[in-house]
């Protein structure tokens, strides 16, 4: 199952992109054996601000997709939890797996109707640069549960 890391904006070199893009590249790694990968970030920009236009370039990335939508009123999942959610939409038959990280002002509602599930990081604003280095991270965490490895800790 192809996982994406679907962002609104680009950070280029900044540390938290570097360390997302880490995080992918363990879960790429780690997760092949388990039938999960390879794991992408696609950051995109609208032409237009607000969250409509955000909209209209997130859409295309969603065809076929399981979408986990990150918004403050969605569902707050332990890791152990989440990764046994990545791997039962994996033994369901999903074949792209598709989690949404929106732009400073949210997700549109349009985006957020399409999504298949919301995910809450907890009460909690974080930063966009964070959030997407935590995701990547509990994705990799997911693989690591989901492999018996030592990595997780309860």
């Amino acid at each position: 199952m192809r996982i994406t890391l679907l962002t609104v904006g680009r950070l280029g070199r900044a540390p938290e992109a570097e360390l997302a893009r880490d995080y992918m590249a363990r879960a790429t790694a780690s997760g092949r054996s388990l039938g999960l990968g390879p794991f992408d970030i696609v950051e995109v920009e609208a032409r237009k601000p607000g969250k409509a236009a955000e909209a209209e370039v997130l859409l295309p990335h969603l065809e076929g997709a399981h979408v986990v939508a990150c918004d403050e009123h969605g569902v707050v999942r332990p890791s152990r939890d989440f990764a046994q959610r990545i791997g039962r939409l994996r033994d369901d038959g999903a074949r792209k797996l598709v989690c949404i990280i929106g732009g400073a002002d949210g997700i549109d509602p349009s985006i957020l109707a399409a999504a298949n599930e919301k995910l809450a990081f907890g009460p909690q604003t974080w930063p966009h640069a964070l959030a997407r280095a935590m995701l990547a991270e509990q994705l990799y965490r997911a693989v690591t549960i989901l492999a018996g490895s030592p990595y997780h800790r309860d």
